[in-house]
C-alpha cells in the first residue's frame, strides 16, 4: 500500500510553524513502511500556483489575516490543499482552525508538531509522532 505524507516547510528541512505562511509542501511517498521518494512542491495561494517566492509568501500572510477578520477562507484553503490531493496525511507546526478543519474534510490525517521534517516523517512512520493541539490557533 502506498502513503503520501506532505510536510509544510519553507526551506525542505524543518517543519514550518505556520500552514498559512509555508512556501512548499515536501511530499513522501511511502511503500511497505518505507519512504521512497520524497519531492518539493510549491504550496500554491488560493488555489492558482503562479507568483514568485517572496511575493507568494507575503500574499500567504496577507490573505491568512483576511481569513480571520472576515471569516470566509475556506476556499482559499482547498486551493492551498490542492496541490496534495494525493496525499493522505499532512503535518504542521501550527494551523487556524479552518485551515485545519478544511484539511480534515479533504480526508486529511492532520499532525501538528515542529522540528525537522525527516525525523517527523519516520517518527509517524513508526506510530510515535502525536499532535500538539496548543498548535491549533483558534482565533
Amino acid at each position: 500500500m502506498t502513503l503520501k505524507i506532505a510536510v509544510v516547510t519553507d526551506n525542505g528541512e524543518r517543519i514550518s510553524p505556520h500552514f498559512g505562511r509555508a512556501r512548499y509542501y515536501k511530499v513522501f511517498t511511502v511503500e511497505d513502511g518505507r519512504i521512497v521518494a520524497e519531492e518539493l512542491r510549491p504550496r500554491g495561494v488560493g488555489g492558482n500556483g503562479h507568483g514568485h517566492g517572496h511575493g507568494r509568501a507575503g500574499h500567504a500572510h496577507h490573505e491568512h489575516e483576511h481569513e480571520h477578520e472576515h471569516g470566509h477562507g475556506h476556499h482559499d484553503h482547498r486551493g492551498m490543499l490542492q496541490p496534495i490531493a494525493d496525499c493522505q496525511v499532512l503535518i504542521a507546526g501550527g494551523m487556524g482552525g479552518p485551515a485545519f478543519a478544511a484539511a480534515q474534510a479533504a480526508g486529511l490525517e492532520v499532525v501538528l508538531t515542529g522540528g525537522p521534517i525527516r525525523a517527523a516523517v519516520e517518527a509517524y512512520l513508526r506510530g510515535e509522532l502525536t499532535t500538539d493541539p496548543r498548535r491549533l490557533h483558534r482565533h
